[in-house]
């Protein structure tokens, strides 16, 4: 079978019933993979499920691959539709390092779980969207892991266009779930620190109604922030994926000093609208000069203040996405050639 006859289901779990909101990034990175995968004539689908059930219907003799986001499938389920469709390669995917397995045992020990599947099976993988994942797992269980990055599909040829902050209002944007290993209270730290040292009026945009873990987060930030008549902090609620990115294209910089990452879907947003972002070692397809200590806060703020000044910025991110997006598809190919 050609890639041109491959046919490909790409499964999240659909906890709000609809497409396209933000707050279900596993929904919006598999379209986007989707969409890379169909623009190389792969016939690639995405497909909302909420249950072991759900998957199995979407399926039929014509699918050749599936791949399912993040491990939350029981185990029996698993070895159920493996034997039940032996001709259709399927693939659990992992889109957290290691480090943010620490919130999900339960996680942890389906991948374990699953680990024994493939083994026992032709036609069954575990995979990660993370290289240091796979990397990882191979090593401490000697066992394979399939790596599928997280594709970003570029809807343009080049980033927009911005002019550099010079004066007024700075709005700076720390988005995603309010979860300790985003280091949020860094990022808000060192926003102060860059509207202090430019006196700078500052809007800082921090995402708020989902909080996993990290409840006291948005209170410390707003302790930080009280009477501080320069800075503004506004609480943005969550959005579909195509408003996120019109709030992310109102910004002059992003901020993401994550402890773990595997991906970040919210910096390769800024990229796509031409904002640069202040990131972590973690996210390791950004340039390197976007990135910061994620411990130092002034470092942050310096690495923020540089990016803001340097008119070549969304060119660098955008060159070090498409790299990613190159080599992520050499990955995937290998995987759906197999």
């Amino acid at each position: 079978m050609s890639l041109s006859e491959k046919r490909v289901i790409l499964a999240y779990k659909n906890f709000a019933a609809n497409r396209n909101i933000s707050h279900i990034g596993l929904g919006v990175a598999a379209m986007n993979t989707a969409k890379v995968l169909r623009s190389r004539g792969i016939a690639a689908e995405v497909v909302p499920v909420v249950n072991a059930a759900d998957l199995s219907a979407s399926l039929d003799t014509s699918v050749s691959h599936a791949v399912v986001s993040a491990p939350w499938i029981p185990t029996a389920d698993w070895q159920r539709m493996v034997t039940h469709y032996p001709n259709i390669k399927f693939a659990v995917n992992c889109h957290s390092n290691v480090g943010f397995l620490q919130a999900d045992a339960n996680g942890v020990k389906l991948v374990r779980e699953a680990m024994e599947i493939e083994r026992g099976t032709w036609n069954f993988h575990v995979a990660g969207n993370s290289s240091k994942f796979c990397n990882w797992l191979s090593s401490a269980y000697q066992a394979p892991c399939t790596y599928l990055p997280n594709l970003y599909h570029l809807d343009q040829a080049a980033p927009i266009s911005r002019p550099l902050f010079g004066g007024g209002t700075l709005r700076i944007g720390a988005f995603g779930a309010t979860r300790p290993l985003k280091n949020f209270m860094s990022a808000a730290g060192a926003a102060i620190d860059i509207a202090t040292q430019l006196k700078a009026d500052l809007e800082l945009w921090l995402s708020a109604g989902r909080t996993e873990g990290g409840g006291c987060i948005l209170d410390a930030v707003r302790a930080m922030t009280a009477g501080l008549p320069h800075v503004k902090l506004v609480q943005s609620g969550w959005q579909s994926w195509p408003s996120f990115r019109t709030t992310v294209r109102h910004m002059h910089l992003l901020m993401q000093p994550s402890y773990t990452e595997s991906f970040n879907m919210v910096t390769a947003d800024g990229v796509a609208e031409g904002v640069p972002s202040v990131v972590s070692s973690a996210i390791d397809w950004a340039p390197d000069h976007w990135k910061a200590s994620v411990d130092d806060v002034r470092d942050i703020a310096r690495v923020g203040r540089y990016l803001l000044a340097d008119p070549h910025a969304p060119a660098d991110g955008l060159r070090a996405l498409t790299q990613h997006n190159r080599e992520g598809l050499d990955a995937w190919m290998s995987h759906l050639s197999s």
